[in-house]
């Protein structure tokens, strides 16, 4: 068992430290926090503040920065599936939620990403009958096209690539969005409108602009290609033109 010092920050003048003693190598970062929870709220403290839902790496709510790195650092990991071992023990671990305008703080590590949320709602959908499936053969599929869609599709819209990013750009997040469902012939009739919709929806956010820096691939837990960012592009600008011809 180690005793673990944790800096929190929410604000840029809101900072607090807390000391977790009995903490076992072998207990997830959020289970870690857990304890940390409890034993303020025996104290009468306010616990701290985090999301968090599957703890399987599924769901991407667990997002924020450690120690200046988004989920941690660690490849293809999110926090939920981070354990302490991964830790030099007993060392000081600084904590801090998503830093980006279109994200809002709530409290402590929690950060509202509805921004995402209404960025899929704008145009990150289909129109064919998905009510009953069809016969698996109807539709013929490529390999390629299938595997490439759905590597796009494993994006669990977590934030961290908005979080990594020095303009935080949504650029990753929803290239993904248009480039697995844009690979596939399901969603070929809107994908003119749906690359408009959700770059326009991009700006009302306020996220930034993509400038390449790769900042988001290196943080993305389920290592999304920088490829999608050029799909998007090549999908708005090619609907931009259709647009106005």
């Amino acid at each position: 068992m180690t005793t673990w010092s944790l800096g929190f920050s929410s604000g840029p003048y809101q900072v607090s430290t807390s000391e977790v003693p009995d903490v076992s190598e072998h207990m997830s970062f959020l289970e870690m926090l857990d304890v940390l929870n409890e034993s303020l709220i025996a104290k009468g403290e306010d616990p701290v503040a985090f999301d968090h839902d599957c703890r399987e790496g599924i769901c991407g709510m667990c997002g924020f920065m450690m120690n200046g790195k988004a989920h941690g650092g660690l490849p293809r990991t999110t926090v939920c599936q981070l354990h302490m071992r991964h830790f030099k023990n007993g060392s000081e671990l600084y904590l801090e939620p998503w830093r980006a305008k279109a994200f809002p703080l709530v409290k402590d590590l929690a950060a509202n990403r509805g921004a995402l949320d209404r960025v899929i709602a704008a145009g990150g959908f289909i129109t064919a009958p998905t009510g009953s499936a069809p016969e698996a053969n109807a539709v013929p599929v490529g390999k390629v096209d299938s595997d490439m869609a759905m590597d796009a599709a494993a994006c669990i819209g977590c934030g961290a690539c908005v979080a990594a990013c020095p303009n935080a750009a949504a650029a990753l997040f929803t290239g993904a969005k248009i480039f697995h469902l844009g690979q596939l012939p399901q969603g070929q009739p809107e994908r003119d409108r749906r690359a408009l919709a959700m770059v326009q929806q991009l700006k009302l956010e306020h996220f930034g602009n993509c400038t390449s820096i790769g900042e988001c691939l290196a943080a993305c837990p389920k290592e999304i290609q920088m490829e999608v960012i050029v799909r998007m592009n090549h999908d708005y600008l090619k609907a931009w033109v259709r647009e106005r011809s």
